[in-house]
């Protein structure tokens, strides 16, 4: 069995991976096994420059396959904000709810028809000698005018979703549904088709044993 740590804190985030990979013959752990390790400091200026970073950072520290992924929402209106700076929108990170706030309030006069958006995923996994595969998932959409739902975190609950005619926001799947559809269980599909190779490949190199 391989040990994978998912280079992440977020907790809603770690569940949709560990879920994803759950029949895999992986040992899943999260940062939170390893409250020792400070976080590095994300200066990429695009997703898979940060993705990386975390990764290519984790693995290193712990000396473990490490996967990290640096997703966002991006509005098209808004020319592709908030982008990589999704999850500290408003100044705090990790605040949903002032997030959510601030995006709906530049959008507080635009109406549903121009208020495209899309999630977008990068997702990596990375060894301690810095070998890695990547995959990217994306989920358009549109943005709600208020939040609605009690699932996921994020943006989810104004995320209004095509596959329900934009009836339904992210929030309102569950789990076992939203990663279907979502950009990071697209990530997650593509990854899973490399990762058996990848790992062997690991293997006969030492890595996982």
């Amino acid at each position: 069995m391989v040990e994978l740590v998912i280079a992440t804190s977020n907790w809603g985030k770690a569940k949709e991976i560990k879920e994803a990979l759950k029949d895999l013959d992986l040992e899943i752990k999260t940062l939170k096994e390893f409250p020792f390790i400070s976080p590095p400091e994300e200066t990429g200026k695009t997703f898979l420059e940060n993705a990386l970073l975390k990764a290519k950072y984790y693995a290193e520290k712990l000396k473990r396959i490490c996967l990290a992924d640096d997703s966002g929402l991006e509005v098209e209106i808004l020319n592709g904000a908030p982008g990589i700076y999704s999850s500290r929108f408003a100044g705090e990170e990790g605040n949903d709810e002032k997030n959510i706030k601030k995006l709906l309030s530049l959008l507080k006069d635009v109406p549903l028809e121009r208020r495209k958006a899309r999630f977008v995923c990068l997702m990596v996994i990375v060894t301690p000698k810095g070998d890695y595969i990547k995959a990217e998932g994306i989920w358009e959409g549109l943005i709600g005018f208020e939040p609605r739902g009690r699932f996921g975190f994020g943006y989810d609950p104004i995320f209004l979703v095509p596959e329900y005619n934009y009836q339904k926001t992210a929030a309102e799947l569950p789990l076992e549904i939203k990663n279907k559809l979502s950009h990071r269980g697209k990530a997650l599909a593509k990854i899973r088709e490399i990762l058996p190779d990848f790992l062997k490949k690991c293997q006969n190199e030492g890595i996982t044993s």
